[in-house]
């Protein structure tokens, strides 16, 4: 005669219970991480700065097309010297 238990294996329902909560605690510890590497920050710096200088180059154009642009030649004479005697 051969019996067949109908739903009694596996019915340890406390052990069913910590497995579930394992593997939820195992599904939320693992989290996405994105990480932005420092040339990835400087490109997006360097970014703005090219924005920035856009604008005052069409600044600098309408000043030049309107004829009121003007050199600081006091200020020229400065920065060339700052540039070949204070490296």
């Amino acid at each position: 005669m051969n019996i067949h238990r109908i739903g009694s294996m596996n019915v340890n329902p406390y052990q069913r219970q910590i497995n579930k909560t394992e593997q939820a605690a195992k599904l939320t510890g693992k989290k996405d991480k994105v990480e932005i590497s420092q040339a990835a920050k400087e490109l997006q710096e360097a970014s703005k700065l090219e924005a920035a200088r856009q604008e005052k180059v069409e600044q600098l154009k309408q000043q030049v097309q309107a004829g009121t642009y003007t050199v600081d030649a006091k200020a020229v004479a400065e920065s060339i010297l700052n540039y070949y005697f204070n490296k």
